[in-house]
C-alpha cells in the first residue's frame, strides 16, 4: 500500500474544551498512539487530511507524519478511526496508530463486488452483501486497498464465504472461513392486497308501535 505524506503539528493541552477551541479555529484534533510510545496530541489541517483520504477506497490508510517544526521528523502511522458529527457530518477527531513496517498489524479491508450475478441477471434474484469488511493481518506495506469477489457465477441460494477470497501473498484473514460474504436471495414475492372485509348492513331501526288508543289522541 502507498504511504501518503501528511503534515501535522503537536498540540498543547487535551480535553473537550481544548478540542472545541481547535475546531472553532478550523483545525481537527487528533491523537497518535502506539504500543511503545505515550499518546501524542496532534492538530491536523482539514484540507491536508482530505488530500490524504481523497483517493482512498477502503482498508487502513498508511501515512508518513511530518512535523515541520521538528527538523523534518517523521513517524509512520495508520489512520484507525474518523469521528464525524452525526448531524453536520463534520470531522470531529482522528485516531492514528504508530506502526513499524516490519511488524504485522490487523486492519479491516472492504469487500468489493465484481461482475453481475447470474441469479440476478437470469433469475431476478437479489444480491445481498452480508459482510462489507474482513479483518486481515499483514505487514503495513502489504495492506490491500480492497478485496475483490467475483459474483458472476452466483445463482439463487449460492453463497460466497471467506474461504472463497483470493488473498494477496503475505495477507491472511482472521475471520472464520465459513463466514458468509455475499449471497443471492429469491425475488421478493409481490404483495397481494387483502380482500376488503364485507361491510355489514346497518340494522333496521324498528320503532315500537303505540297502541291505537294513543295514536288517536
Amino acid at each position: 500500500m502507498e504511504i501518503r505524506e501528511m503534515h501535522v503539528e503537536r498540540r498543547q493541552g487535551i480535553g473537550k474544551g481544548q478540542a472545541k477551541r481547535l475546531r472553532r479555529s478550523g483545525v481537527v484534533p487528533a491523537i497518535l498512539y502506539g504500543a511503545r510510545t505515550e499518546p501524542v496530541p496532534l492538530a491536523l489541517a482539514p484540507r491536508e487530511l482530505q488530500r490524504v483520504l481523497g483517493a482512498h477506497t477502503g482498508g487502513g490508510v498508511l501515512v508518513s507524519l511530518r512535523f515541520p517544526d521538528e527538523q523534518g521528523e517523521t513517524r509512520t502511522a495508520i489512520i484507525r478511526d474518523l469521528q464525524y458529527d452525526p448531524v453536520r457530518e463534520t470531522l470531529l477527531h482522528v485516531d492514528l496508530q504508530a506502526v513499524s513496517m516490519d511488524e504485522e498489524i490487523t486492519v479491516e479491508v472492504s469487500i468489493h463486488v465484481v461482475g453481475e450475478a447470474a441469479g440476478v441477471k437470469e433469475q431476478s434474484g437479489i444480491l445481498a452483501l452480508i459482510q462489507r469488511t474482513v479483518e486481515v493481518s499483514c505487514l503495513p506495506a502489504l495492506i490491500p486497498e480492497r478485496l475483490d469477489v467475483d459474483v458472476s457465477r452466483l445463482r439463487i441460494g449460492d453463497v460466497l464465504t471467506v474461504a472463497d477470497l483470493r488473498l494477496p501473498e503475505g495477507v491472511r484473514t482472521l475471520a472464520e472461513p465459513t463466514q458468509a460474504l455475499v449471497t443471492v436471495s429469491p425475488p421478493m414475492a409481490e404483495e397481494v392486497a387483502a380482500p376488503a372485509a364485507p361491510v355489514a348492513a346497518e340494522p333496521e331501526v324498528v320503532t315500537e308501535r303505540k297502541p291505537e288508543a294513543e295514536e288517536e289522541e
